[in-house]
């Protein structure tokens, strides 16, 4: 038999962490695009693939531990402070990587440079593998 107030009480708990996954991933987008020197909602709408995959890697590298937190840890704090952590790691990596490591990075993304994004994204997405996995421990 369907056990209807179980579900209710997984549903409740579901749509919570769910709002609250979401609304991290869109401070944290705003706040990684507000850091980034370029403007990626106007070079997407242009048209610009690189800046798309910048993005999208960013965001993906940001999801990976969110997804990691949501599922080992036990409150909405907790959860907070992990995904702060997160961001701020993804955040710093961007910033590395753009003027240390690879420093005409901006110029290329701008440009859509579909390589360039691809290397971004990449670390990205592996730094944010890395996170989540140290997330368990």
């Amino acid at each position: 038999m369907f056990d209807w107030f179980g579900f209710q009480q997984g549903a409740i708990s579901f749509l919570i962490a769910f709002a609250a996954a979401g609304a991290f991933t869109l401070a944290f987008k705003l706040i990684y695009q507000w850091v980034t020197p370029y403007h990626e909602r106007t070079l997407i709408r242009d048209g610009n693939p690189a800046a798309a995959i910048a993005l999208g890697g960013a965001l993906i590298g940001y999801i990976l531990p969110l997804a990691s937190a949501l599922s080992h840890t036990v409150s909405l704090a907790e959860f907070a402070a992990w995904a702060l952590l997160a961001g701020v790691i993804q955040i710093a990596v961007f910033v590395v990587v753009s003027r240390l490591a690879f420093r005409n990075l901006v110029v290329r993304i701008e440009a859509g440079e579909i390589a360039a994004a691809v290397y971004l994204a990449s670390i990205s997405i592996g730094v944010g593998l890395l996170n989540a996995a140290c997330m368990t421990a």
